[in-house]
């Protein structure tokens, strides 16, 4: 066990009605940076954690970054940043870490059980909350390290500089350019060594994971339009091209319903599959069971784990998310959209380049509705991406992080890939040029983005033990497969 970790240990468990009560203010604070009204709420926050983190001694600044792309009357949230200590130890590693501190909307009356923005905390010790495990609880975690240190009386092993914002759930913008600014010689981020996000989850609920792959994302639409207005059926069908049903063929022509994509070329991008890398997915803990839980039913696509983890993971896969322009409410409506525009993203992998994937799919979506013969017109465009990353999980940050898990949860953990997309953490590793750690908090039961959101006391408890004995043991970690 590295140096001290037991007191540091037993002041965490001290301290852990302090920590949830930190939490539940945090939660109580409705951070939603998707909703315009709510931007103050979003400032709010930020300052909250400046303030608890200026009351530990930390050198904390709200670095100003400019107005909102788009809503030029609205100010973005400021990153959060700071240093602990507030001078440099330059006998010490310098360890960056990064989270946020908005959150996704949540209202009662989409379905939760309790309020959204109150920490309610049941018999079996799970705390329901926006925000309680994205990203709140894992945020405060880093601040809850720092208390419990000096609490502790022991030594803090690195420096820690913090990177926190307040607009990930919006696309993080204005983020990138600060970051890449701010890693430049002579700057805030510039002497990182290695760098730790805490912004994901365990695969499963008993075993802890590190995190060493994302997939990225690439974002489309597809609007096709004819008529100069929206048509009723019993006057024109049968006597207009309809842009629906031009979409709706154009769109089945993308993906089958086992999740093969059929745009040519997409398959040829892809990275082969190594056996050392096969060999990685044998011993992971995960169950069918984990994914029809998940599920909520057995509509899975493979009858085994280890192509299933692959397709989630190191694949890509192709979703069709909905239309926009068409009539959906409920109950019946003969209506003829002029205008349609359907949604769908590709989830991309290693060696897939943004700009291929573009040129492969506006390639086929053309060729697809021109083979219609429709007199309608057509446009397919990019939304947004972002691109996939992987590490090495045999880099020193890494071997670390393992030995913290096994002195706090007494298991070696799971090394996993994810399927969704931290695009942050790109930008991270290119503009520090240092290894990045996902370093999960929360299990795959959280539900972030849904519903009654919770984390349980325990991932609480126990994470906040884990991103302090990370830092001793990354603090002496032979640097070696840097």
């Amino acid at each position: 066990m590295a140096p001290q970790l037991d007191s540091y240990f037993k002041q965490v468990d001290n301290l852990a009605e302090s920590f949830i009560n930190r939490l539940r203010d945090a939660v109580a604070i409705p951070s939603i940076s998707a909703e315009d009204a709510r931007r103050g709420d979003v400032v709010k926050m930020g300052m909250y954690l400046k303030g608890q983190l200026e009351s530990l001694g930390a050198h904390m600044e709200a670095r100003p970054l400019g107005k909102q792309p788009g809503k030029e009357h609205l100010e973005l949230p400021p990153a959060i940043i700071g240093r602990y200590p507030a001078k440099k130890d330059e006998s010490k590693r310098t360890i960056l870490v990064y989270g946020h501190y908005d959150v996704q909307p949540a209202n009662l009356s989409d379905g939760w059980s309790t309020e959204p923005f109150k920490l309610s905390v049941d018999d079996k010790g799970r705390m329901y909350g926006r925000g309680s495990t994205d990203d709140k609880g894992p945020v405060l975690g880093w601040v809850n390290v720092i208390e419990s240190h000096q609490k502790a009386g022991v030594d803090f092993p690195v420096n820690l500089l913090m990177c926190f914002e307040g607009m990930e759930e919006y696309g993080s913008e204005g983020l990138d350019d600060f970051i890449i600014a701010e890693c430049k010689p002579g700057k805030f981020f510039a002497d990182a060594d290695a760098c730790c996000i805490s912004d994901n989850y365990w695969l499963g609920t008993e075993k802890p994971c590190l995190t060493y792959g994302l997939r990225g994302c690439s974002y489309y639409s597809i609007e096709i339009s004819g008529p100069g207005q929206d048509l009723h059926s019993g006057v024109f069908g049968g006597t207009a091209q309809e842009p629906m049903t031009d979409l709706v063929r154009v769109m089945s022509s993308l993906v089958d319903g086992d999740g093969n994509i059929l745009i040519p070329g997409i398959k040829e991008l892809v990275a082969p599959l190594t056996k050392e890398e096969e060999s990685l997915y044998k011993g992971i803990a995960f169950t069918m069971d984990n994914l029809y839980d998940s599920l909520g039913s057995k509509t899975g696509i493979f009858p085994d784990k280890e192509r299933t983890l692959m397709g989630r993971w190191r694949y890509p896969s192709l979703s069709i998310h909905g239309v926009e322009g068409a009539f959906s409410a409920p109950g019946a409506k003969t209506v003829i959209p002029a205008k349609v525009t359907g949604k769908f993203s590709i989830r991309t992998v290693p060696d897939m380049e943004p700009p291929e994937v573009d040129k492969l799919v506006y390639s086929h979506v053309d060729k697809a509705f021109k083979n219609l013969h429709s007199k309608n017109t057509m446009k397919c465009y990019l939304q947004h991406s972002g691109k996939w990353w992987v590490a090495s999980p045999k880099h020193w940050n890494f071997t670390a992080a393992a030995k913290a898990v096994e002195s706090v949860w007494h298991v070696k953990p799971d090394l996993t890939r994810e399927g969704g997309s931290i695009p942050v953490t790109l930008t991270i590793e290119q503009a520090t040029g240092k290894n990045v750690l996902l370093l999960p908090m929360g299990s795959s039961t959280d539900a972030a983005h849904s519903i009654n959101e919770k984390l349980d006391r325990k991932n609480y408890i126990e994470g906040i033990k884990l991103l302090g004995a990370y830092l001793h043991y990354v603090a002496e970690e032979p640097m070696k497969n840097a």
